[in-house]
């Protein structure tokens, strides 16, 4: 591998990690540390701790909880809420420790792109649950969950193994994210104009009537 390569490698290890961390951290951390421990993937020295049994173990039990947790309407946003505060800092020391044993500069740089693409990819996540959540049905948020998993598994794989292929997806996916967000904000903000409209003593969804409007300059 020559050194391009080895560049190239690293930035998709790096941000690979901080993106995935943000959807499902749990499930990064037990492909890395599995790849690893099977003898199909040498880590960094700052990421060999994630094939450490112990971390691991925890990993694997935090997964089980999140997979049942991330498919129940309601509580997967929950779940994500009090993941604001994990996802988000475990991307950007992922991130860190990808680029191994590097200048202080660059583990400073790493975690600022990690922790910035895990924060990017959990709003998405999140945000997406809470829309998904105004119909509430398991079928919706089954299928998302899973497909959120095969996302993390795929794309770490790709960052991995066909690193410029994965920064050009993760480049069309910044696009996306930047397109999505606005909408998806908008939409969050009528979810909660309508449940405190709900349950301020407004109407019921099936009585509930738009408020009157106001008139115009011409008093029409």
């Amino acid at each position: 591998m020559d050194q391009l390569e080895q560049i190239t490698a690293i930035i998709a290890l790096t941000m690979g990690v901080g993106w995935a961390s943000g959807i499902n951290l749990y499930a990064t951390i037990l492909m890395l540390g599995l790849l690893s421990n099977m003898g199909h993937l040498q880590l960094p020295t700052g990421l060999e701790v994630v094939a450490d049994p112990m971390v691991l173990m925890a990993a694997g039990l935090m997964y089980c909880v999140e997979f049942f947790a991330d498919k129940v309407p309601g509580v997967d946003t929950g779940w994500d809420t009090l993941h604001t505060f994990v996802r988000i800092p475990a991307g950007a020391a992922l991130a860190a420790g990808a680029v191994g044993d590097m200048n202080e500069a660059v583990v400073v740089a790493a975690a600022l792109v990690g922790g910035g693409l895990a924060a990017t990819s959990h709003a998405l996540k999140a945000g997406g649950r809470v829309m998904i959540n105004t119909s509430p049905e398991p079928v919706t948020n089954w299928t998302a969950s899973i497909t959120e998993d095969l996302a993390v598994l795929g794309g770490l794989w790709a960052a991995l193994h066909y690193p410029v292929v994965f920064l050009i997806m993760l480049a069309l996916f910044i696009v996306l994210v930047v397109w999505l967000l606005p909408k998806i904000w908008r939409g969050i903000k009528k979810v909660f104009a309508f449940l405190a409209r709900l349950f301020g003593g407004g109407k019921s969804p099936a009585g509930m009537r738009e408020p009157a409007s106001l008139p115009d300059r011409n008093g029409h």
